[in-house]
């Protein structure tokens, strides 16, 4: 039977006693994700940003470790620094909160200059 090329993936979040603290789980892992100080909640665990942030850029390390890997490059390391910004006084839609503008810098080590463009274009078509 050949692989599937979909993929299914599930979450849940729920209320603590404290609010604007979530706890959150995803197969047997659990991990606690803190609402903003400037909504008046605790602010000192990840917030919902950062972890979306944090999923982009480990889909972007994974994305480009793959790719190196199908084309049998020596990649020794990647890494992705992401900063996102959200603009409240001019927002993208009206009825739900998006980032206004994400920037992605990829450091990759041990491949050329040449395969390492050529694989962040690879990663950007995807």
């Amino acid at each position: 039977m050949a692989d599937s090329q979909e993929r299914h993936y599930s979450a849940d979040a729920r209320s603590t006693d404290t609010i604007g603290r979530v706890l959150c789980s995803a197969r047997n892992h659990h991990f606690v994700i803190d609402g903003p100080p400037q909504a008046g909640f605790p602010g000192e665990a990840l917030g919902p940003g950062e972890v979306f942030l944090a999923g982009i850029a480990s889909c972007g390390v994974e994305l480009v470790q793959a790719l190196a890997r199908d084309d049998k490059l020596p990649l020794e390391r990647v890494k992705v620094d992401i900063n996102g910004m959200m603009d409240r006084a001019n927002p993208v839609r009206s009825d739900v909160s998006l980032f206004n503008r994400i920037e992605l810098q990829f450091e990759l080590a041990g491949v050329t200059q040449a395969d390492g463009e050529s694989l962040i274009g690879r990663f950007r078509e995807k």
